[in-house]
């Protein structure tokens, strides 16, 4: 298999110096990333609204943490339902049906009456957020040239951590207008119900927006549809190199060319599940046992248990979400140059680094008044290692876990095998954002960020041994 240079051929030119069409595929990509906004708005536009809910619905803490961690049980159902059918009715169909997903959870969250329905209304939700957060990925890569698909994956990431800021601003405008996530304000309503319907808007544009972007000529080959995703082909990567792409991709499917199904991921020589596939859960649910969306979901109370206000809470999450954004566009600088897995091991050792200042920062607060307070410089360094492995998380497992899921498994088996991992995926962050309330009330801070660091150290020696580079090789090349 051909290497391909840290340089590489120019972003206008594929790995194998076709002309391709970088207006186009900068379109659609910029279209197909909209669902990661969505993504990362739907999950975080609960950060800040816990307060109002925990009022409206009279809940225990348990009941905030079913109530925070609805919609990724959505999330898991939605990235492997979403996966497996997008190969029966295509990629740009699901994303659609996700969008529609969006608004109407979006509608009903902020409307709901009772905490059942407000579950619901969220575990609708979770599922446009789980198939948006599979398909987005795959699509991407499956339009993208080799040389430069790191790049362009990444900025779905870019995207999520987008949508997350989003929320938090929208957030605290609405608390910080209004007095308080609980006040009311426009129609009499409080602030935390308009958190959620402002959801509609993004929504909306996407779902408009995917009408103008073509389906995956991937899946169009698989299909049998050859002709339309020649002519796709063609918009990307000119009218000379099409024909060869269809024949690269009919190629790669399976030799009897037959409909992708789950008993694909094991080996039809050792009749065990394929590595590649356990390589695709390890990532996954690595990537949230770091406990990354603690601090998306649980920001706001966490910051306001050790010290902080409210308002102060909330700026403190914009600030995360801002240096978020501009470690992803580190990672679109590096990705394609250095690679996956460096990245990913420089991740995982700043990330067990920071966690551990982190949980010792925490070990040092004393109670008060049942609440965990922290001395100033306690809680400056507290604040800085956070902020320190927010970034290192989304200079690597962040965007590069999302990167490898959509274009390390074989075209054959790339809906199985993102359907199982994906699941693995929002498996692992509903039992880590579930259990954190739990974990805290009854392990203490210290105990619990020391178990994420813990998880974090470990990620290191799992892509070590586990994780194969993808750097510049085609989708028809990936083995496993």
């Amino acid at each position: 298999m051909a290497s391909v240079s840290s340089a590489g051929p120019s972003p206008g030119m594929s790995a194998d110096g076709a002309k391709v069409n970088m207006a186009f595929i900068a379109g659609i990509v910029a279209v197909a990333t909209i669902g990661g906004f969505m993504f990362g708005y739907d999950s975080g536009v609960i950060n800040g609204t816990q307060e109002g809910l925990e009022s409206a619905f009279n809940l225990s803490k348990l009941g905030t943490g079913l109530s925070v961690g609805a919609i990724l049980v959505g999330c898991a159902f939605g990235a492997f339902g979403a996966a497996r059918l997008a190969d029966n009715i295509g990629r740009r169909t699901v994303m659609m049906i996700a969008a529609v997903l969006f608004i109407i959870s979006a509608l009903g969250s902020g409307a709901s009456d009772s905490a059942v329905v407000f579950i619901v209304f969220r575990l609708i939700g979770g599922l446009g957020v789980g198939a948006a957060s599979v398909l987005c990925p795959v699509y991407i890569s499956e339009v993208t040239p080799a040389n430069i698909r790191g790049r362009l994956s990444s900025v779905q990431q870019i995207m999520i951590i987008t949508g997350l800021t989003g929320a938090f601003v929208a957030n605290y405008v609405l608390a910080h207008t209004a007095g308080s996530s609980t006040a009311e304000f426009w129609l009499g309503y409080p602030a935390w119900r308009w958190m959620f319907w402002m959801q509609v808007i993004p929504a909306g544009v996407f779902l408009l927006a995917l009408i103008a972007i073509p389906e995956s000529p991937r899946y169009l080959v698989a299909k049998g549809k050859e002709a339309q995703a020649e002519v796709v082909l063609a918009r990307l990567f000119g009218a000379g190199v099409a024909p060869r792409k269809v024949e690269e991709i009919r190629d790669s499917l399976a030799a009897d060319h037959h409909k992708p199904k789950m008993s694909d991921l094991i080996d039809k020589t050792t009749k065990k599940i394929r590595p590649i596939v356990w390589t695709g859960i390890g990532l996954a649910v690595f990537q949230q046992l770091v406990g990354i969306n603690i601090v998306f979901y649980y920001g706001a109370v966490l910051w306001q248990s050790v010290g902080f206000s409210e308002d102060d809470s909330l700026k403190i999450n914009i600030l995360g979400g801002s240096l978020s954004i501009l470690a992803c566009l580190a990672t679109i600088a590096l990705i394609d140059r250095i690679g996956r897995k460096p990245l990913l091991l420089i991740g995982s050792a700043g990330m067990a680094v920071t966690l551990g200042v982190v949980a010792a920062c925490f070990a040092t607060g004393s109670m008060q008044n049942g609440s965990l307070h922290l001395s100033d410089q306690a809680g400056l360094i507290a604040l800085i290692s956070a902020n320190l492995y927010v970034i290192f998380f989304n200079l690597s497992w962040g965007p590069v876990m999302w990167v490898m899921l959509g274009e390390m498994f074989p075209n054959q088996i790339r809906g199985s095998g993102l359907a199982v991992a994906g699941f693995a995926q929002w498996a692992a962050n509903f039992g880590i954002s579930v259990s954190f309330p739990a974990m805290a009330a009854g392990l203490g801070l210290p105990i619990t960020y020391g178990c994420y660091g813990a998880a974090a150290l470990i990620s290191f020696f799992f892509v070590q041994k586990m994780v194969r580079e993808t750097r510049g090789q085609e989708l028809e090349d990936m083995v496993g």
